[in-house]
């Protein structure tokens, strides 16, 4: 059952707050690459439901996070869509506006739902597991 909880933690943070979900479910003892994985997971499907649910949520998910495409005054995701486009965006969605930002953004410039969807699930990876390797090491530090 403990097992499950960790499981089922490592999930609900990669949904919402991915960077810290693979320490806190290595600190409820699940190995690193299992939390990695469900982490990974986790933000996939926040992408996911953003991407795919209907426009009142994604509507009413813009005005909640404030997200706006301001020409004039890019910030760092806006500067890397303009000149990388959609892989930049997938890369840097896990450590500057999460899943559903990023999603919701990148629909609002114009792409198409399901490589939204690949960009940023695979976008994640190299974060995953980034950061499966710093907790087995700040792990093995501590004992």
């Amino acid at each position: 059952m403990h097992f499950l909880g960790a499981c089922a933690s490592a999930f609900g943070l990669g949904f919402v707050y991915f960077i810290s979900a693979v320490p806190v479910a290595a600190a409820m003892g699940l190995p690193t690459w299992v939390a990695a994985a469900f982490a990974w997971a986790g933000y996939s499907t926040g992408a996911l439901v953003v991407a795919f649910a209907g426009e009142p949520l994604r509507a009413w998910l813009t005005k909640r996070l404030n997200i706006r495409s301001n020409p004039e005054n890019p910030n760092l995701v806006m500067r890397a869509w303009n000149r990388y486009g959609l892989s930049a965006l997938g890369v840097l969605a896990p450590v500057t506006v999460g899943p559903q930002a990023g999603a919701l953004l990148a629909i609002a410039l114009g792409a198409k739902r399901t490589p939204v969807v690949a960009a940023i699930a695979f976008g994640a990876i190299p974060w995953a597991v980034a950061f499966a390797i710093l907790t087995s090491l700040g792990i093995k530090l501590v004992k």
